[in-house]
C-alpha cells in the first residue's frame, strides 16, 4: 500500500494534466477533494475495483458534484478499476471519461450520472434505503459541494433522510466556501451550514479536508455513529486549488484549464510519487 500523500499527490498531478490537455474541465474543486477521494477509496471504505453495479455487501460512493470528475476518474483509475492510461482520454470524443459522469459507456465506479447539481442526495438516500431493505449493513458515502446546497430538492432530501432514519448514510459538503461565480458569501450566503444540518435532524461532524489523517479520523467517528437512527454529515473544510499555489482559494480555478506555461508550473508543485499515466 502507497503512502496515502503520495497517493494525493499523483492524482493532483494526474487532475491537472488531464484538464489541460483538454483545455476544460474544473481542476479548483477537484484539487481541493484529492485528499477526501484518497482517504475514502485507499483507506476508509470497502470496495471492489471488479466493479458490480448494484454494489451488494460492499460501501459505495455517490458523487453529486458530478463536475470534479477529474479527481474521481484519477482515484477510480488508481484504485484499479480502469487502465491509468484511459486518464488521457477525458473530455475526448468517444471517451467514456466525460466532463461529467455519465453511466451510458458504463465506466467501472460510476453508479449515476452527476451532471446536474442536486440530485446526488436524493439518490444516495434511495440506494441506503435499498441497502437497508437487502439487509445490507454496508454504508453509503457521498460528496456534495457547498455551493450545490442553493439547489432546492437537497434541503428536501435532507429532511426524508432524516424523517426515516437513513442511519447507513454519511454525507459529506466540500466546504470550500467557492463557487463558479464567486464567494458563496456573496453569491448566496449559506449561514452555518452544520447548524442547517442539525437542524434537519442529521448528526454532524467537521473536518480538516486537507488533512488525510484527520479525515480518516473523522470518518472513522462517523461510521461508529451510523445505525444510530440519524443520518450523518461531514462538515469539510477544504482550500479550492489546494496544491497549487496560483489557484488556491480561487474561485475563477472553478472551472478553467492551466496553460502549457501553468501546467508546468503547477507539476512543479506536485511530486510525481506513483508515475504519471
Amino acid at each position: 500500500m502507497p503512502d496515502l500523500k503520495d497517493v494525493a499527490s499523483q492524482i493532483r498531478r494526474d487532475i491537472v494534466r488531464m484538464v489541460h490537455a483538454c483545455q476544460s474541465g474544473h481542476p479548483g474543486g477537484s484539487l481541493g477533494c484529492a485528499d477526501f477521494f484518497t482517504a475514502l477509496y485507499f483507506e476508509v471504505m470497502k470496495h471492489d475495483p471488479s466493479f458490480n453495479m448494484d454494489g451488494k455487501g460492499e460501501d459505495i460512493f455517490f458523487l453529486s458534484n458530478g463536475h470534479i470528475s477529474p479527481v474521481f476518474y484519477a482515484t477510480l483509475a488508481r484504485s484499479g478499476y480502469f487502465p491509468l492510461q484511459e486518464l488521457s482520454t477525458f473530455r475526448k470524443i468517444n471517451s467514456r471519461l466525460q466532463g461529467h459522469p455519465a453511466t451510458h459507456e458504463h465506466l467501472p465506479g460510476i453508479r449515476i450520472a452527476s451532471g446536474s447539481l442536486g440530485q446526488g442526495m436524493s439518490v444516495a438516500i434511495g440506494a441506503a434505503l435499498a441497502k437497508k431493505l437487502n439487509n445490507d449493513d454496508r454504508i453509503v458515502y457521498s460528496l456534495h459541494g457547498d455551493g450545490e446546497l442553493d439547489e432546492g430538492q437537497n434541503w428536501e432530501a435532507i429532511l426524508f433522510a432524516a424523517h426515516h432514519n437513513v442511519d447507513n448514510l454519511i454525507s459529506t459538503i466540500d466546504w470550500n466556501g467557492q463557487q463558479i461565480d464567486g464567494t458563496t458569501h456573496k453569491v448566496m450566503n449559506l449561514g452555518d451550514i452544520r447548524q442547517k444540518f442539525e437542524a434537519f435532524g442529521w448528526t454532524t461532524l467537521q473536518t480538516d479536508g486537507n488533512d488525510i489523517d484527520e479525515l480518516i479520523a473523522t470518518m472513522g467517528k462517523a461510521k461508529a455513529l451510523t445505525g444510530q437512527g440519524k443520518p450523518i454529515a461531514i462538515m469539510m473544510h477544504t482550500v479550492m486549488g489546494k496544491g497549487v499555489d496560483f489557484m488556491e482559494g480561487k474561485h475563477e480555478w472553478h472551472g478553467i484549464a492551466p496553460s502549457d506555461e501553468q501546467l508546468q508550473k503547477a507539476l512543479s508543485q506536485l511530486p510525481e510519487t506513483l508515475g504519471d499515466y
